[in-house]
């Protein structure tokens, strides 16, 4: 098999990219007009500086929306170029000359996967570095955050170690009615209990306040130590309380793959965001092979709509399969699916669906 490029390669992998970015630019711009109008009472009210806005906000911004709607943008690309291709009788001319329908979507598969290695960098790496930004300026000046982001918390925190917390406040990183249980062979060795816990940043320890402590022993000898005052180290931190949705999108691939095996130790049900966000950055990419044959096989032929019932059929198609994304979440959330099948169960079904284009469009 002869894998040079040649010219008809190189003419179609132009036009996919050249369409690709300028489509992108495009709607980027309109996207951030109306973001901008949605958004401007938030800004003044919480007088957000304009610095801010443009490079804290908006500049960590395009990227993550460009990758989040990267399905979007490829569908829409491939359909509008070969539509324009199809009536323009190229492609009839390019099959006619002896090349097959496979050899024929080669270019396409190339682009496909330059913006699929795109979107995978960007996913693993640079997102995860500009969504600090972005998620700090949404918490400062357009969401309000709720004083106890955290209530009732159950935490392994090492083996035999349990932690549990009513409630905690991120205004005073205070937790409150703090309990710490040591289990050793499937007994209770100790039980330390405290009013308040108050993270010292500082020394990187918990100030237990009005704390009562138990150490069981065999028969009635029982250790109880009490006081207005404890200050213990824990293999807990003041930020495992401000894990949430939002907070998993600013980790590298090396620290969320971290938190999920941290989660999964202490039994932390925050953990399907971690397992969502994973997943999510790894099948995104790969949608872009997807997209690109269901493109191809369906708008490489001439059709009496034109380009327009092309684009439509695109735009609707690449619609489903970005809610059908976000709704397969909803699986996962309910517990009926693990995060790996819920994520890429759009990509099985979208996968089978451009099989059947693809064969009945190279018959």
């Amino acid at each position: 098999m002869n894998l040079r490029i040649k010219k008809i390669d190189w003419y179609i992998i132009k036009k996919f990219m050249m369409t690709f970015f300028i489509a992108l630019l495009l709607i980027i711009g309109i996207v951030i007009i109306f973001d901008i109008s949605e958004k401007i009472n938030h800004f003044v009210e919480n007088h957000a500086p304009l610095r801010a806005i443009i490079f804290d906000y908006y500049l960590n911004w395009i990227p993550y929306f460009m990758n989040m709607f990267s399905p979007l943008f490829v569908f829409i690309t491939v359909i509008f170029f070969t539509s324009r291709m199809a009536a323009n009788s190229e492609i009839i001319a390019i099959l006619s000359c002896g090349v097959s329908y496979s050899r024929m979507m080669r270019p396409y598969i190339i682009s496909a996967t330059l913006i699929a290695l795109l979107s995978l960098g960007l996913n693993l790496w640079v997102i995860p570095r500009s969504n600090v930004q972005r998620v700090q300026f949404e918490t400062r000046y357009v969401k309000q955050r709720n004083p106890f982001n955290s209530t009732h918390v159950h935490y392994q925190i090492d083996p035999g170690k349990f932690v549990y917390v009513e409630s905690f406040s991120s205004w005073n990183n205070t937790a409150y009615n703090f309990t710490l249980e040591e289990i050793r062979d499937n007994k209770l060795v100790s039980k330390l209990s405290a009013e308040t816990a108050v993270w010292d940043s500082t020394a990187g320890a918990w100030q237990l306040n009005r704390y009562f402590k138990r150490d069981y022993g065999d028969g009635l000898q029982d250790k109880v130590t009490s006081g207005a005052r404890l200050d213990t180290v824990l293999s807990l931190t003041v930020t495992d309380f401000y894990r949430n949705k939002k907070t998993v999108e600013t980790l590298p691939i090396k620290q969320l793959n971290q938190l999920i095996r941290t989660q999964n130790m202490r039994g932390d049900a925050n953990v399907m965001y971690a397992e969502i966000e994973k997943h999510t950055r790894y099948a995104l990419p790969f949608s872009a092979f997807i997209l690109t044959i269901m493109g191809v096989c369906l708008s490489s032929r001439k059709r009496r709509g034109g380009i327009g019932l092309n684009i439509g059929i695109g735009i609707a198609l690449s619609f489903t399969y970005i809610l059908f994304l976000r709704f397969s979440q909803m699986f996962v959330y309910s517990g009926s699916m693990s995060p790996m099948l819920a994520l890429w169960l759009p990509n099985i079904i979208f996968g089978i669906i451009a099989a059947v284009l693809y064969y009945k469009a190279s018959r």
